[in-house]
């Protein structure tokens, strides 16, 4: 016997019609009355009878029908219990400096409207360190660029970021290009670069995507802090290559920096949405990762992550 049995059967006998109750239901009349069939059948009983007056209850109907109402209110109860609940405990959740600028405070106030009684625990590193934190247990969620040192984790591909060279609006090291023009990548050769070190995320796909192209980067210097390596951009002592998340976080940004999206399509940035397997998850996280991945969907789709495409 199964709660939808129950449903279709109350419903024929408020409507007095079998036929009325399927278009109530969205059901085909022939599927409706399969359902009581086999409900008739498991009782050994019969519940209802067709009329000159339409579809009415046999005297074991009409006591089947009582105790059915009682049965769903019951379960409707049971329903908004359990969606009224309020979920607690703690998520520890990683994301790089960039995804952060982006997707931080917005997560937060998400998660503090819908889940309010959860406690989180955000931490702002580079990729390699999250990596870490995550294999060590010391993470529940991570947004992390390379997967390849995984274990046993669940992965899901979140975005994609257009990748720009940023550097000084007052001391460029580089020719200006307008804002709004591609630049090809070999135009990247002999502009001096500041980027973070090779254990990075962001590092290892520059450097591909440079090799692929048949040149080495010419490097100024390795700086493995995001507001450091900023800073050392806006005094003119390079240019970097950054998603744009790397400006957002300026309110000033339009006076202190130029950028311009990199024209090559290989040099783009792959975000995913990492965590423990599902069974090590609590609740809390498992929440919070659906949380997480509407926000992310939300600021791209209102235009408020320049530069990032959803993954398919």
């Amino acid at each position: 016997m199964e709660l939808r049995q129950l449903r279709y059967l109350v419903r024929i006998v408020e409507l007095g019609s079998m036929s009325r109750a399927a278009v109530d239901l969205d059901m085909v009349q022939s599927a409706l009355s399969q359902q009581i069939s086999r409900l008739e059948g498991e009782l050994s009983t019969r519940l209802l009878q067709r009329t000159s007056k339409g579809t009415v209850p046999t005297e074991a109907g009409v006591a089947f029908f009582h105790e059915a109402q009682l049965t769903l209110r019951h379960a409707d109860q049971a329903i908004r219990a359990a969606q009224q609940a309020r979920l607690s405990g703690a998520v520890s959740i990683g994301l790089s400096p960039t995804i952060a600028n982006v997707l931080g405070l917005p997560l937060v106030r998400a998660m503090r409207e819908r889940y309010p009684d959860v406690r989180l625990h955000m931490v702002s590193a580079l990729s390699g360190h999250l990596t870490s934190l995550l294999n060590a247990r010391h993470l529940d969620l991570a947004i992390l660029f390379d997967t390849h040192n995984a274990r046993r984790w669940s992965v899901m591909p979140l975005l994609e970021e257009q990748l720009f060279l940023i550097q000084s609006r007052q001391q460029p090291v580089a020719p200006y290009i307008p804002h709004d023009t591609p630049i090809p990548l070999a135009q990247l050769q002999q502009v001096p670069l500041i980027l973070p070190s090779g254990s990075h995320g962001l590092r290892s796909s520059v450097m591909a995507s440079f090799n692929h192209a048949g040149f080495q980067s010419q490097m100024a210097m390795e700086i493995d802090s995001l507001p450091l390596l900023m800073e050392a951009v806006a005094e003119g002592l390079g240019a970097t290559v950054q998603p744009w998340s790397a400006v957002g976080m300026y309110r000033d940004a339009a006076e202190r920096f130029q950028w311009s999206q990199i024209a090559d399509e290989s040099v783009r940035r792959k975000a995913a949405l990492c965590s423990l397997s599902d069974d090590e998850l609590s609740p809390a996280a498992l929440a919070a990762r659906v949380v997480l991945m509407d926000c992310a969907r939300q600021l791209v789709h209102c235009g408020n992550w320049v530069g990032a495409t959803l993954s398919t």
